[in-house]
């Protein structure tokens, strides 16, 4: 029997903890709670779910600095933030500092679970090399551990960031929207303004695995198309 996929609410309103625990226990899954940020990390760090539902507005720490600290353990558990702010700002913040996702309250507890049934379905993708893939550009992916290392080295990317490298080297030279990346990545398509999520996600990867993230030899951008991986240094 497959074991329940376990999420972590980090979210001091109870009554929105209440919502959620009820809504995503009755999709099969596994919930625990924390209602302030410091509980939240220990939890994160300690629990092992196998996503994050995290509130920016929290006691004792905010959401952004939960998410940071994670990031900076090496902690890679999908992220998706909760905001009750609009300002572009704070959406950009939380995907710079390594957020998988971010929706702004109120959601529709549908829009929620399609948004954490698309961050929790890690994409598998087999190769025909077996269970490396080789791009070419010193970078090697292990779709068996969810490695990527450069010239021997492991890089360390979040779970939004590997599946979006391993997407774009498995098709080299074929040109993605941002919209066809939202459909084929995030598994979602087109809502609003949140294609601007690709763009700082392309951004942070570069910052990984470019040797000069501002002249990019790996992920390259066709100018009023969207981004291609090169195969080519």
């Amino acid at each position: 029997m497959e074991q329940k996929k376990k999420i972590l609410i980090v979210e001091d309103e109870k009554n929105i903890v209440d919502i959620l625990r009820f809504n995503l226990q009755r999709e099969g899954y596994g919930t625990l709670e924390a209602y302030d940020g410091e509980t939240g990390l220990q939890m994160a760090l300690e629990g092992n779910p196998d996503i994050l539902l995290l509130d920016v507005m929290l006691p004792k720490m905010n959401g952004f600095d939960v998410c940071r600290q994670l990031r900076e353990k090496g902690n890679n558990v999908p992220v998706i933030i909760l905001t009750a702010r609009e300002e572009e700002a704070d959406k950009v913040l939380g995907l710079e500092i390594g957020a998988d996702d971010y929706i702004t309250k109120p959601f529709s507890m549908r829009e929620l679970m399609a948004r954490v049934k698309a961050n929790i379905r890690r994409t598998s993708m087999r190769m025909d090399s077996g269970n490396t893939m080789d791009t070419g550009v010193g970078l090697v992916v292990n779709t068996d551990t969810y490695q990527v290392t450069k010239g021997g080295r492991v890089v360390d990317l979040t779970q939004r960031e590997y599946e979006l490298l391993t997407f774009l080297a498995s098709h080299p030279g074929k040109v993605y929207s941002r919209i066809d990346l939202m459909e084929q990545v995030w598994n979602y398509g087109y809502v609003g303004d949140d294609v601007r999520t690709v763009d700082v996600t392309v951004r942070r990867l570069r910052e990984k695995i470019e040797d000069d993230p501002a002249n990019p030899t790996c992920i390259l951008t066709r100018r009023g198309v969207g981004y291609y991986f090169s195969g080519q240094a």
